[in-house]
């Protein structure tokens, strides 16, 4: 967390670079601006009106903007609005100056016609690295590596391996691990930096190589590749294809990028949002997003009340069974969501694979029948010296005893059912679980009130 004397500081920085802005002041800008990290240089760009990011256009270079944009954090729709606002020759260098990743991420916000376009003018080996990783599917291993690579043969010394190493290092994206590759580029091992430098000069790379190095397919899922980096405690994983062939590789970088972005968008799943949406973002582009599942738990609310309404003979007879229905509901809800997150959860860490399923049903289970003993034995006790109706207080214990089991049940074996069929486990919304728990749980309430109608009215 930014301290108090921090944030006032960089307040002071950005009053005074926009004051540089103002009065044409390309040398004080360039001088304060350029001691900032990357990131902060980004962040200060973001905030700028169109007018003054124009300024900062014709007193930064490409290469220098470059940086800028490797570190932005943007909404998609913006790219093609900063993008637009440079002359495209001056787009084509900044891509061809980013990190092939970074521009590849960049170019999937933007339509084909303008992708074309800007690798057309391109110089062409940045143009041709950035068009085999397009070509990757998104979201898998090969559309978020990078082909900046250092790579050496096993049959080089360490005083070879560390001449390339200084020429390739300023291109390279890292250089903690270098990949030894044989004849036929495959990957035959991974030493790693602090190995070839304390290593003798004539010692042969085969000799201090590690030949079992951890790989990831180029189709594998980028949330899977991620689970492995952080299981190994990796700085950057090599990707092959089917044959082994070394392809490129995955910083550290890329995958905390990607984990925030998974769980931004499981945490809008489970918030029953499409794409979770800034505090930026305008009220109907926010309504847009949150309308799908909003008319969805409509109609599923609308299912609920018509199931109401068929046993609206129950309630004449005993209208005080209303009183508890948004008990049996709420109930209900909250327990199917508890198991859903923890389900769910599982899922993506990896912790619930196929020999654990099981386990985890029976847990939720007993865990549903614990807690729906517990409440609804509160419940009985609590109703009778309410309303001094045991009846009605059996009733309503044995409908939350019921619901808890089966609302349990439901939360932890709706995202099991979806991770089998591959969708997407954290679609069963905390939202939609909610709804669905409701339609149960009056089902059961109002199906055992009028079975056991003749212990109510007296």
């Amino acid at each position: 967390m930014v301290d108090k004397n921090e944030q006032e500081i960089q307040l002071l920085e950005e009053e005074l670079m926009i004051k540089a802005i103002t009065e044409d002041n390309m040398e004080e800008l360039r001088n304060q601006l350029l001691e900032l990290h990357p990131y902060d240089q980004a962040k200060f760009f973001s905030k700028l009106s169109k007018v003054e990011r124009t300024q900062i256009y014709h007193y930064f270079s490409p290469e220098e903007m470059a940086l800028i944009f490797e570190n932005i954090e943007i909404d998609e729709t913006e790219y093609e609005e900063f993008l637009s606002e440079m002359h495209p020759s001056f787009v084509a260098t900044m891509l061809s100056s980013m990190y092939a990743d970074d521009a590849v991420d960049l170019l999937n916000e933007l339509d084909k016609e303008q992708v074309a376009s800007y690798l057309t003018i391109m110089e062409d080996g940045a143009a041709r690295e950035i068009k085999d990783l397009l070509h990757y599917e998104e979201y898998t291993a090969g559309s978020i590596m990078t082909t900046e690579y250092i790579a050496i043969k096993e049959y080089q010394t360490v005083r070879s391996a560390m001449q390339i190493l200084k020429a390739e290092a300023p291109r390279a994206e890292s250089i903690y691990y270098v990949y030894v590759i044989d004849e036929d580029k495959r990957l035959a091992g991974v030493i790693s930096l602090r190995d070839l430098i304390v290593t003798e000069d004539d010692t042969f790379i085969s000799e201090i190589m590690y030949d079992r190095v951890m790989s990831v397919s180029v189709s594998e899922d980028q949330e899977e590749v991620a689970r492995k980096m952080k299981d190994y405690n990796f700085l950057a994983l090599p990707v092959v294809d089917f044959q082994n062939h070394l392809l490129g590789i995955i910083t550290v970088d890329d995958i905390i990028d990607v984990m925030a972005e998974e769980a931004s968008d499981d945490y809008s799943k489970l918030a029953g949002v499409s794409d979770m949406d800034g505090i930026d973002k305008g009220p109907l582009a926010a309504a847009k997003k949150r309308l799908p599942w909003l008319v969805i738990l409509l109609f599923l609310g609308m299912l609920t009340a018509s199931i109401i309404g068929r046993f609206e003979a129950t309630l004449d007879q005993v209208a005080i069974l209303a009183v508890f229905i948004p008990l049996i509901a709420g109930m209900a809800g909250n327990t199917g969501t508890q198991a859903l997150a923890v389900a769910v959860r599982g899922i993506a860490t990896g912790d619930v694979d196929k020999e654990s399923r099981a386990k985890l049903i029976l847990r939720e289970a007993g865990t549903g029948v614990i807690t729906g003993t517990s409440c609804g034995f509160l419940v009985i006790m609590v109703v009778y010296v309410w309303k001094g109706d045991i009846y009605l207080g059996i009733l309503v214990g044995i409908s939350i005893l019921i619901t808890l089991i089966v609302a349990t049940l439901a939360g932890a074996l709706v995202p099991l059912l979806m991770h089998k069929l591959n969708i997407d486990p954290a679609v069963a919304s905390g939202p939609f679980i909610t709804t669905i728990n409701d339609l149960i749980s009056i089902l059961i309430y109002f199906g055992l009130a009028t079975a056991f109608m003749h212990y109510l009215v007296q």
